[in-house]
């Protein structure tokens, strides 16, 4: 059944918890005291916090906004501060129950920056710590692994979460686990694709589904042009505590069944918002290839995200892993206004969601 949060009507159906009319936050599931009763009570007001934090560590597309060679005009005018724009690292997200333990979902180039940046990271429990109690793979690209060597210091095997495909490229055409075997260590956890749920521990109350989608593998790949479910995935990440769901999908080109199953049954979608139209690095003279042919689906035109994030049900639809060129980057953009329109948000380094 879906939660009906993007209903304020329904969302302020006041219950009873303790002699008090109680409402319910949209998406935080925090509870507060009816105003006309608030300050009838000595006792603390009760709340309930998130079961589950959704962390946004990084928003942009491989190599980051703005890219290090890039002289676009949105490259360009962030640097010199002459448009309405912020920095954005590699797309990356971490998951926590305790603000404590957080499973990082795609190990950035910029991960040290990231985790300067978001101190919840680093508990400093020890003289040497971290808060990365495991990191899971979505797919084999360089912007989403290579992050994976920064965290080579560890004392004990960093537990690692990816499909049999995506643990084979980094064995054999990109071996980051073999060279991490000199350091840390792996230790290796294959996902199904079967559609099946697991948890992560030390997270309890947090299941993750991949859910495999129709795309390639990285370009360095022997089987860049034989592709094979498991080579990309998008994840299913639910609470089980309050029920509530997050689809992930940084890279999404096709929706598949599965795909637009996951999306309809979602709370918060997080998904692909890297290009806005199908022809952009082409018309800006950075690529020759379409939005489409590397494997994402554009925001504009005709069967779009937009169009496609309109007939979903979730409470927040939010678009991330932008590239350098989109428009939408830019806070003042008339694209951005558009997506507002279509009560579409765009992610930020920092925002954290809660489920």
């Amino acid at each position: 059944m879906h939660h009906d949060l993007a209903n304020p009507a329904s969302n302020r159906c006041p219950f009873r918890l303790r002699n008090h009319h109680v409402y319910r936050e949209p998406l935080t599931g925090k509870l507060r005291l009816a105003p006309a009763l608030a300050g009838a009570s000595r006792r603390p007001r009760p709340v309930l916090e998130p079961h589950v934090k959704i962390r946004i560590l990084g928003s942009a597309a491989g190599g980051g906004f703005p890219q290090w060679n890039c002289n676009c005009a949105n490259c360009d005018g962030v640097r010199k501060g002459t448009i309405d724009a912020v920095p954005r690292t590699q797309s990356s997200i971490a998951i926590s129950e305790n603000s404590i333990d957080w499973v990082l979902v795609n190990a950035s180039p910029d991960i040290l920056a990231q985790i300067r940046a978001n101190p919840v990271l680093q508990p400093a429990r020890a003289i040497r710590d971290s808060g990365i109690c495991a990191v899971l793979l979505m797919d084999a690209q360089i912007d989403h692994v290579t992050g994976l060597l920064m965290l080579r210091e560890r004392a004990s095997p960093l537990p690692l979460y990816a499909t049999r495909q995506v643990l084979a490229e980094l064995s054999q055409s990109l071996p980051l686990t073999r060279v991490l075997g000199h350091y840390c260590g792996i230790e290796a956890h294959a996902l199904g694709i079967d559609g099946a749920a697991l948890t992560i521990p030390p997270l309890v109350t947090t299941t993750f589904m991949p859910v495999p989608l129709a795309s390639k593998a990285p370009p360095y790949s022997a089987r860049r042009d034989d592709p094979h479910p498991g080579d990309n995935i998008g994840l299913a990440i639910c609470s089980t505590a309050s029920g509530r769901r997050l689809f992930y999908a940084p890279g999404l080109g096709q929706l598949t069944p599965p795909v637009e199953a996951a999306m309809r049954d979602a709370d918060v979608l997080l998904v692909d918002g890297t290009c806005w139209s199908d022809d952009e690095m082409i018309t800006l003279g950075l690529s020759h290839k379409s939005a489409r042919m590397m494997g994402h689906l554009a925001q504009s035109g005709p069967g779009g995200m937009i169009e496609v994030l309109d007939r979903m049900p979730a409470a927040r639809k939010i678009l991330i892993h932008i590239n350098n060129s989109n428009p939408i980057l830019r806070e003042d953009a008339p694209e951005r206004a558009v997506l507002a329109a279509h009560g579409i948000e765009v992610a930020a380094d920092g925002m954290e969601l809660a489920l």
